[in-house]
């Protein structure tokens, strides 16, 4: 079966990222001056694609490349097991040094879980073994080149102290080693960074991911259909006027049309209509079931701003939203990911949502 140029389920590999050259090129010369950076977009805007492929560049010359995911880190044991997982995952000379290190205080690399699975008294500290293994990384970076990815580093508000010790051990190591901090939850993201009674007050550059341009969206469809022998006929502007440039979204409403378009026969009229139906269906449940769960103000919220309309205003008094409650679930929607500003307005993140809750809810 012929493979899809656009692929876009879960985090890609970095030889599927496109249309965010400038981006990539600016986080590895941040990388290379060692300016640390925290990256802030929300989810499915292609955060982990994008350091996959800043990742797998930086390799490519020579640099190690660790990878901490944090997401949803529910205990400073977890939080071992995700640094110890990550540090077992190097390759290169560096691995070497990081086994030879780490084991001088009994811990084996790539065991850490299985340690914490015994019972009683045979446990090790966990506190101890994150300290150790810290240690170990920053051994490690100051003798090889080497980047420190902490993706959806937000989890690591849920761990108490966690920040505080992470920040103890790295602070004198900025010249030493790359650091990557990335993360969806953009209001936690921000504060994490911007507000003086936080452990990394200040310690990073914030980098926001935004949609495709218009531009890279339309070269993207129109490389992946032509060079697969179909007509990309106006596909592009529809897509950029449906998605907005949202990355995950564009590329499977792209991948939708790509499968229903012949190659090598014209472009059809009806294409964009086939393909937003065909993806409508296969979103419709999920979406209505995430609606569902939403609090019933975030629920109204979300039919002002997926119509179009202000979220203070007549519209708001006719479906029941009052200025406090607005203005709380606007907060929490934009914490959460769930909308975010386009200009002097508010708008969904996930446009295939917004869709579905126009349909579904009209104003």
């Amino acid at each position: 079966m012929e493979e899809s140029p656009f692929p876009f389920q879960g985090p890609l590999d970095a030889r599927h990222v496109q249309g965010r050259d400038d981006l990539v090129g600016d986080l590895i010369e941040r990388v290379t001056a060692r300016r640390v950076t925290a990256l802030l977009g929300p989810r499915r805007f292609g955060k982990t694609s994008i350091l996959h492929r800043v990742g797998a560049e930086l390799e490519d010359a020579g640099t190690t490349v660790v990878h901490v995911d944090l997401y949803e880190v529910s205990s400073t044991a977890d939080l071992a097991v995700r640094l110890d997982h990550a540090l077992a995952s190097v390759r290169g000379p560096a691995l070497d040094r990081l086994h030879h290190f780490i084991s001088a205080g009994e811990i084996n690399l790539g065991f850490v879980k299985l340690m914490f699975s015994r019972r009683g008294s045979d446990q090790p500290d966990a506190l101890a073994v994150v300290h150790h293994l810290l240690d170990g990384l920053v051994t490690a970076a100051q003798n090889t080149p080497m980047l420190v990815v902490f993706d959806e580093f937000g989890g690591i508000d849920r761990v108490d102290g966690a920040a505080g010790l992470l920040r103890t051990k790295l602070q004198h190591h900025v010249r030493d080693v790359g650091l990557i901090f990335a993360g969806s939850q953009l209001s936690l993201m921000r504060a994490m960074f911007t507000d003086v009674a936080r452990p990394f007050y200040g310690q990073a550059e914030l980098v926001d991911v935004g949609p495709l341009t218009p531009r890279a969206l339309r070269q993207i469809v129109d490389h992946g259909f032509r060079s697969t022998d179909r007509d990309p006929g106006n596909l592009a502007s529809s897509l950029i006027e449906f998605t907005g440039g949202h990355p995950q979204r564009s590329m499977q409403l792209a991948d939708a049309a790509w499968r229903h378009a012949v190659p090598d026969e014209p472009f059809r009229a009806d294409l964009w209509g086939i393909a937003l139906d065909h993806v409508r269906r296969q979103t419709d449940m999920a979406n209505e079931t995430l609606f569902a769960h939403s609090q019933a103000n975030d629920q109204k919220l979300l039919r002002l701003v997926s119509n179009g309309e202000p979220i203070f205003g007549a519209a708001a008094a006719v479906i029941g939203l009052t200025a406090g409650s607005g203005q709380s679930s606007r907060d929490r929607l934009v914490d959460q990911g769930e909308i975010m500003r386009a200009g002097n307005a508010w708008r969904v993140v996930d446009p295939v949502y917004a869709d579905w809750i126009r349909r579904r809810f009209p104003l």
